[in-house]
């Protein structure tokens, strides 16, 4: 059996004097997902910063490789790909720039930014100011920095939010594509994404 890569043990979150959740443990393995269950207000979006290093534990620990993951937070933070309810674009810049961007940032090679435009269906916007893009266009672009700098943690919160069937079924792929690489995904979600044989933890409010 694969090691671990990401271990939570006991996790505790605590904000503006309530407990959020506590107890909270899981391992993944090289390919492995995690789904978030449980209604508005459960800490989902609480447990995502968490394991991102935005937002420290009350209790427990994170380890990654079977080391504190939060001890350097910058060599953790280089490792995942945070997508929030904020889509974090640049609405001067084109969906392209924006792309390339993301990769300069990453170290990623530019070469990668055609397929990613190509994997959310962005090629006949790629020169469009993503200021213009609707609410849905503007999703797919922050998908597809999941395509345009491969990391190994992917955190998503709610990531088909606001996507037709099409993409959704481009995420779906683009999740099993990255778990087959050996990736692991941690994703908040109300639906059944369609993934194989996900680890699901349900918060409770």
């Amino acid at each position: 059996m694969n090691q671990p890569l990401l271990r939570a043990d006991g996790l505790a979150c605590v904000r503006g004097g309530r407990l959020v959740f506590e107890g909270v443990s899981f391992a993944l393995a090289p390919g492995g997902a995690l789904l978030l269950m449980g209604p508005n207000g459960a800490g989902k979006s609480s447990l995502l910063r968490m394991l991102a290093g935005f937002l420290p534990p009350s209790a427990g620990a994170l380890w990654w490789h079977g080391r504190p993951a939060l001890a350097d937070a910058a060599e953790h933070r280089a490792r995942l790909h945070l997508i929030g309810h904020s889509n974090a674009i640049k609405g001067a810049l084109t969906a392209r720039e924006n792309l390339r961007f993301a990769v300069a940032i990453a170290g990623a090679p530019i070469s990668r930014v055609g397929g990613a435009l190509e994997g959310f269906e962005l090629t006949p916007l790629a020169d469009v100011p993503a200021a213009y893009l609707s609410a849905g266009q503007q999703r797919r672009l922050a998908l597809a920095r999941l395509l345009a700098a491969a990391r190994p943690l992917w955190l998503l919160d709610e990531p088909d939010a606001g996507l037709d069937a099409a993409n959704r079924a481009h995420l779906t792929r683009a999740v099993a594509a990255h778990r087959e690489q050996g990736g692991i995904a941690v994703i908040a979600t109300h639906r059944d994404l369609g993934l194989e044989a996900p680890q699901v933890l349900e918060l409770a409010a």
